[in-house]
């Protein structure tokens, strides 16, 4: 089954994959492989009641050859180590795919952040800002919003670290509020990445996003977004789906309406008069275009050959195992990797820090464009890449590019003892 998937090792085989195109030897792909360290706490807080409670948290560092560390928070109960290690390498080569000057970096801490109140997360959060206090800085670890955290989150950790070091530094987290040195577009920026790959694929194939019907599994932020903007692009929304099932409707629902549905009830279900469907169904619905928008491995090898859509989208981190992209490739279903095309989220944050270290802060048009930029010329990048070698998808074109640049990076470097 898909939830049996080891992530870390779906990352290794993904690069073992680019590197047979790439010139590098033995000893930098194992360093290309592997985190260059990984924090592992308990952390202890006090609930509501009185009472003490230890959870389990996380911090990878995955490669710094071309910068600091940069990558999400998540709270979730399938937090692992080996998730976040995962997490971590895919967001350094994220980063590197959209020419971004990061590594990559993830955190989370294993928990259902709906059991808590909202005192109980602040302490919990404050906990974890305490504990990888000594690993962030604006030169050296930036975290930034993921599954299950947002904002308010982002805050706490600010002013945690600005207390306890005695200083002013909005650039050690990305993802704030806009009073506390957030970003205009911010919010928007993975499903608009989302949307734009989505027009770049079917502009690529020749195709027609205007009419295509789309299918989203995963309502939050990122597929939420982005069923709304490839919507103003004409596609054609037919289903979408949450953590509590799916809906679908052959004649198209409004997506925004889907997401006030959701706000007011929880969940997207039980929206007008749809037809219910499970997580599963909708991933193996005949549409033109499938956007998993939830956690990672939602399609393995087996459901992959049920897999109807001729184009997928990935706007979650690491939704198709490696068996699936097989079976995918064997199939002639495109894919647009997730290292691409959920990138608006880090894209925007590194523009939120390079407003926090100039002091200066950005239009929301600005930002649109330069993300669109960003974006367009990655995949155009993309596109030379798997043209120019004789890699089976396009997903391993983007880890040739990656590779590339961190291998030059690390190169120009030198070493030393």
């Amino acid at each position: 089954m898909a939830d049996q998937a080891n992530p870390f090792e779906s990352l290794q085989e993904q690069v073992d994959d680019a590197a047979v195109a790439v010139d590098v030897s033995p000893g930098v792909l194992k360093r290309l492989k592997n985190p260059e360290r990984v924090l592992e706490t308990n952390l202890t807080f006090e609930l509501d009641d009185g009472s003490l409670e230890t959870v389990r948290a996380y911090r990878s560092q995955f490669n710094g050859d071309r910068g600091p560390y940069k990558g999400g928070i998540r709270y979730h109960p399938g937090v692992t180590r080996d998730e976040v290690k995962a997490l971590s390498g895919w967001m350094a080569y994220k980063c590197a795919v959209v020419d971004l000057p990061y590594g990559g970096g993830k955190g989370g801490i294993a928990i259902d952040p709906a059991d808590y109140s909202e005192t109980e997360l602040e302490r919990l959060t404050r906990a974890f800002a305490t504990e990888i206090r000594p690993l962030i800085g604006e030169d050296r670890d930036i975290p930034a919003p993921d599954v299950n955290t947002g904002q308010r989150e982002m805050n706490w950790i600010k002013d945690t670290y600005e207390t306890l070091e005695n200083t002013t530094a909005p650039g050690v987290i990305t993802g704030k509020a806009l009073d506390s040195g957030g970003s205009e577009g911010r919010v928007e920026a993975t499903g608009r990445s989302v949307a734009i790959s989505a027009r770049e694929i079917f502009d690529w194939l020749d195709r027609d996003l205007d009419g295509a019907t789309v299918a989203v599994q995963g309502y939050g932020n990122a597929g939420s977004i982005g069923a709304s903007l490839i919507d103003d692009l004409g596609g054609d929304v037919v289903a979408v789906s949450d953590s509590s099932g799916g809906i679908y409707d052959a004649a198209g629902v409004d997506p925004d309406a889907v997401k006030a549905h959701k706000n007011e009830t929880g969940s997207v279900t039980g929206y007008g008069d749809t037809e219910t469907v499970t997580n599963e169904e909708l991933l193996t619905l005949d549409v033109d275009l499938l956007v998993p928008a939830a956690l990672e491995n939602a399609i393995d090898g087996d459901l992959a050959e049920a897999v109807e859509a001729d184009v997928i989208v990935e706007a979650a981190n690491g939704p198709l195992t490696p068996d699936a992209d097989d079976v995918l490739g064997e199939r002639d279903v495109w894919v647009v990797p997730d290292i691409l095309a959920n990138a608006g989220g880090v894209t925007v944050s590194y523009f939120e820090w390079v407003q926090n270290r100039q002091r200066f802060s950005w239009s929301e048009s600005r930002v649109n464009e330069e993300l669109e930029r960003v974006i367009t010329e990655s995949f155009d990048g993309l596109v030379d890449a798997y043209e120019a070698t004789d890699v089976q998808n396009l997903r391993t074109a983007a880890y040739v590019v990656a590779i590339e640049r961190i291998v030059n990076a690390y190169d120009q470097a030198g070493s030393w003892p």
